[in-house]
């Protein structure tokens, strides 16, 4: 199993697989457009991967900028966006706490799976590097424009549970210090086959979760995600 670092450097074709399989019922697109219109939007996403969020919101908006700190995923996002046909989107490499975007420049700034890691990569000052990612975040929006954070609630839970007590602190700051409101979603995880869930979590997740995906015999596996969100 390598390391996150290790994946978002130089496995985004496997990571692209894994998180394909996810909520194929479309629920994080629902989720946003409860919070804010998608129509004629100009967006702005923060730490964009490979693309997943990306692809889905490309038929739906004006324009989308994807940002991400590594070039390796992008690579990976690039060729699956130009499988869609879309030209309305454009991808750079940067660090979430300083995008080279104008301020004011945009009508929904979206980061899904990002910012959490720094609880376990920064632990004594994840504060800080989350709090000024989220400041750009919030520097990119015009007026009446949202903010919409992804973030774990458990992978394998029908209901949600932060999976950690960094993440769970993590979350009660954005509500409690950082003024975002809060709601969570069913995004499961829906695998060609049982082997196929074995193999990607095996790779992602390690033994423990993709030993329960083979104890279980099911190709479909829960997962719960937290949405926050804010206004400009």
């Amino acid at each position: 199993m390598p390391t996150f670092e290790q994946i978002y450097a130089a496995h985004g074709d496997m990571y692209d697989r894994l998180v394909e399989r996810e909520d194929v019922r479309g629920n994080l697109i629902q989720s946003i457009e409860e919070i804010h219109s998608l129509s004629g939007l100009e967006v702005i996403e923060f730490g964009a991967g490979t693309g997943r969020i990306t692809r889905q919101l490309v038929p739906l908006v004006k324009h989308i900028r994807a940002y991400d700190a590594s070039a390796h995923m992008l690579s990976v996002a690039r060729r699956r966006l130009e499988e869609t046909g879309f030209t309305n989107w454009s991808l750079e490499v940067s660090d979430n706490r300083s995008i080279p975007a104008a301020s004011a420049s945009a009508d929904l700034a979206v980061a899904g799976w990002v910012f959490g890691h720094q609880t376990e990569w920064q632990p004594d000052q994840w504060q800080a590097e989350i709090g000024a990612a989220v400041d750009e975040m919030l520097r990119v929006l015009r007026p009446g424009g949202a903010a919409v954070i992804f973030e774990t609630m458990g992978t394998g839970n029908r209901t949600p549970a932060p999976p950690n007590a960094q993440l769970a602190a993590y979350y009660a700051w954005l509500e409690n210090e950082r003024g975002f409101s809060y709601k969570w979603i069913r995004t499961d995880y829906h695998f060609e086959s049982v082997d196929e869930g074995i193999e990607l979590f095996r790779f992602f997740f390690g033994d423990g979760l993709a030993e329960r995906v083979a104890h279980e015999g099911n190709a479909v596996v829960s997962e719960c995600t937290g949405v926050w969100w804010r206004g400009a």
